[in-house]
């Protein structure tokens, strides 16, 4: 019959089969036609209880030292749930510490300048440079005129030159070293100094925040959901070792049907049936998904289509709410809706 009634909503009854049915025909064709054309709409989306759930993870494969709160305990923004061993992470930032130190002090010296002992030092050294070259200049004088004479051998004159030489090249040396102590220090060495100063105290800063990362705490207030470990147990990087369920209430994710999607809308309210809680509660839908949550609609016929669903969620308002677990099942009344901010 339902079949049946679902051809006869869709041709025209008045065109092939009006003059050729008797009354009685014509009587229960019209009773099928307003019994399966008009369907009753549905009056209940069925659903779970939820909480935002945040998931906090451990930065560090290093022990749990300390758990600061317990399972079904609420916290605030910000409170300790748990600490993880830091003494490498904190071993660590002082080795950077020290480093920003280093370069910092290095930087100073460079924007100071050369200190007055030095450059007096330096020309010492040129002093001494330019005596060795005139002792030199005069062996090599002695040694080329003991040759001009056949007193002296060929070999003798050369080790003199090669003294000169090696006397001349110290003394411009020594020279260099005091002018570049007389001009100071260069932009590029300044740049440089700079430069390492800045990398030191990024490191220094990426260090601190690993070291605050291992003290876990809430990222936003609600209650403590679940401690996946103990108390001395190592967590892999990345593993949740711990779980809040936050948010200002819980909220039922409901499964609209189909044929409902047009009468619900972000603000509107419905009322709300926890399984065990004696009385109802108010829900304002936060969301409807635009997606179906089973095959698209556009590969449906239209009596398959009225097999869809859509993904809601409704806060539930009132103090009491704040009480209830995740999990619990929650039907929504579609009929008792109000009207959208």
């Amino acid at each position: 019959i339902g079949d049946w009634s679902s051809d006869v909503c869709s041709s025209d009854l008045s065109s092939e089969r009006g003059g050729a049915m008797l009354p009685w025909v014509g009587i229960l064709l019209i009773a099928l036609f307003v019994t399966g054309c008009h369907r009753d709409l549905p009056t209940q989306a069925l659903g779970v209880l939820e909480w935002d759930r945040i998931e906090l993870v451990a930065t560090a494969a290093e022990p749990i030292v300390a758990v600061a709160v317990s399972e079904g305990q609420r916290v605030e923004q910000g409170a300790l749930v748990l600490q993880i061993d830091d003494r490498k992470a904190v071993a660590e930032l002082e080795r950077l510490q020290g480093a920003l130190g280093e370069s910092g002090a290095r930087l100073a010296e460079l924007v100071r300048g050369p200190r007055q002992e030095e450059i007096d030092q330096a020309r010492a050294v040129v002093v001494g440079t330019e005596s060795v070259l005139w002792e030199a200049q005069v062996s090599r004088q002695r040694s080329q005129s003991l040759v001009g004479r056949k007193l002296a051998s060929q070999a003798e004159l050369d080790r003199a030159d090669t003294q000169l030489q090696t006397a001349r090249s110290d003394r411009d040396a020594a020279r260099q070293a005091l002018d570049r102590l007389l001009n100071g220090t260069t932009r590029e060495e300044l740049d440089q100094a700079r430069a390492r100063v800045e990398q030191n105290r990024a490191a220094l800063a990426r260090q601190q925040l690993l070291v605050d990362e291992l003290a876990v705490r809430a990222s936003r207030a609600g209650r403590i959901d679940s401690l996946p470990y103990k108390l001395g147990e190592r967590p892999p990087v990345g593993a949740a070792v711990a779980v809040v369920l936050a948010g200002p209430a819980p909220f039922a994710r409901v499964y609209v049907p189909e044929p409902a999607r047009v009468r619900v809308a972000p603000g509107q309210e419905f009322t709300v049936t926890v399984d065990g809680w004696p009385d109802a509660f108010t829900g304002r839908v936060r969301k409807v998904s635009s997606d179906a949550a089973f095959t698209p609609y556009f590969a449906l016929s239209e009596r398959d289509r009225a097999r869809l669903s859509y993904v809601a969620e409704l806060w539930l308002q009132g103090e009491a709410a704040l009480d209830l677990p995740a999990g619990v099942p929650v039907q929504v009344d579609l009929g008792s809706g109000a009207g959208v901010d």
